[in-house]
């Protein structure tokens, strides 16, 4: 091969490294999104739930934010964590396993879910600022299909961000919670640390 080729062929080479560097980018601006959701207060039962601005379960994030808030009730009342949980699953209620598996999350770590609120933090046990606010986001990845769709909030005690999944009915065009992935265990509260 002559040193022209040579030249030609790296010059190839490199305009499509380029080009697939590009379209790469591209599609990650186009598939990275985010939504702040915001609550005046947190829903302590359904009927609050439901009055909120998302509860029509519309807006794919706006339903994952309202999971994360609906779970934030189970230290104080299961039973209306349950309710909120169920309204927001819709056609797929809560199994038993389901709720073993809240019991054995959420059971004395009732900060895990609060945690995904701007303003908390491990020092300030997990205490979120007024509003509450919460970010949801996916990537160029989220979708699987045309209803489903993986969705990705941050705790301020992780690393990195956690998943809660929703699945769109299509005869409403709702949004449902169809898993919170979102309850692993995460740093513990500066007053449950006994190294803070």
């Amino acid at each position: 091969m002559g040193l022209f080729d040579q030249f030609k062929n790296k010059a190839v080479q490199s305009v499509g490294s380029a080009v697939d560097n590009t379209v790469r980018q591209a599609a990650q601006i186009v598939g990275n999104h985010g939504e702040t959701i915001s609550f005046s207060s947190l829903p302590q039962d359904l009927s609050q739930l439901q009055a909120l601005p998302h509860a029509d379960l519309q807006n794919p994030y706006g339903t994952a934010a309202l999971a994360v808030a609906a779970l934030c009730r189970y230290g104080e009342s299961v039973d209306d964590c349950i309710q909120m949980l169920n309204y927001l699953r819709g056609p797929r209620p809560l199994s038993p396993m389901d709720l073993q598996f809240l019991r054995d999350r959420l059971g004395g770590k009732e900060y895990v879910p609060i945690s995904y609120f701007e303003g908390t933090s491990p020092q300030n046990n997990y205490t979120p600022s007024v509003p509450y606010r919460i970010t949801v986001k996916r990537n160029p990845y989220s979708e699987h299909g045309a209803d489903f769709l993986t969705l990705y909030v941050h705790s301020s005690g992780a690393d990195s961000d956690r998943i809660v999944e929703v699945r769109r009915k299509v005869s409403t065009g709702q949004w449902f919670l169809w898993e919170a992935k979102c309850l692993s265990d995460i740093r513990k509260p500066a007053q449950q640390d006994p190294w803070a």
